[in-house]
């Protein structure tokens, strides 16, 4: 049973685009920003409906855009909802803009088949895709120390000192589909409290023999313009580093790998090797 209540007016000026979708809208969102781009003056706003599935929801859509004096977008590969928003927008003469049935239906004319009219379809059988996006993005966003309250969201934490191969290792581990978060571990610093509130389990300490993180840094320092004098290039303070890194690591129960003179690869999949059989054993006894 329809229902019959006029929602919230909108008073915005000019009047919004609505999008109705029965998946997220992110496309419809996308190609309606896009033709938007084509016309100066004030922006409009889009606002977007998403995961609409009754005839309940259809209607208070239509009576949205008709209060606003807005014109409606839709992407419903759902046959009948996509009748019923048709009809009730002609209804209350609301503009409406279908941009997947005419294409559904020349479709289903090339291809012979009639289509399933089941809404998510695309992001179910990209799944891997999108989970892989969203590791890209949240590993970008938790570099070096960065949103360090978010450290419990992330798959995989790894710690070392500069020049251990974090940022890299870590953007190369998202793009396998872990979310990744590194945080530096830096001798004059006391180690953010966040870190204990992760499982240990995830957490992988990185470890790089001083030799070569001398020369990685000494390299660094020429190419940043680091003083000569300081303490980031200095033999002794390095191995000091080195050792306060390894002797924080094995308190704190973390997972170590030495990612000395190994390519990427090679350190990725130690990492993963040793979180996953870590994450098979009890939180207590990793």
């Amino acid at each position: 049973m329809l229902i019959d209540e006029e929602p919230t007016s909108y008073t915005a000026s000019p009047p919004p685009v609505f999008l109705v979708s029965g998946g997220a809208g992110s496309s419809g969102q996308q190609l309606v920003n896009t033709v938007l781009a084509q016309f100066t003056g004030p922006e409009i706003p889009v606002v977007v409906t998403p995961h609409v599935r009754s005839a309940e929801e259809i209607q208070q859509a239509v009576i949205r855009a008709a209060s606003a004096g807005g014109v409606i977008v839709h992407t419903l590969v759902n046959a009948d909802l996509r009748h019923l928003l048709t009809e009730l927008a002609q209804d209350r003469g609301v503009a409406a803009i279908d941009l997947m049935g005419d294409l559904l239906d020349c479709l289903a004319v090339v291809l012979g088949q009639k289509p399933a009219g089941k809404p998510g379809l695309y992001r179910q059988r990209r799944e891997a895709y999108f989970e892989r996006v969203a590791a890209i993005e949240f590993t970008v966003s938790h570099d070096d120390g960065i949103r360090i309250d978010d450290l419990p969201k992330a798959d995989i934490v790894l710690v070392g000192v500069s020049r251990s191969g974090k940022t890299p290792l870590s953007m190369y581990l998202s793009v396998m589909g872990w979310k990744v978060a590194n945080v530096p571990f830096i001798l004059s610093l006391t180690p953010p409290p966040e870190l204990s509130q992760v499982d240990s389990r995830r957490v992988v300490g990185l470890i790089v023999e001083p030799g070569q993180l001398i020369s990685h840094r000494r390299w660094r320092q020429q190419s940043l313009g680091i003083p000569k004098n300081s303490s980031y290039t200095d033999a002794e303070d390095i191995y000091e580093e080195a050792e306060a890194a390894r002797r924080f690591f094995r308190r704190q129960g973390f997972g170590l790998v030495n990612t000395t003179d190994k390519p990427i690869e090679t350190s990725a999949e130690e990492v993963i090797d040793l979180v996953t059989r870590r994450l098979r054993m009890p939180a207590a006894d990793a």
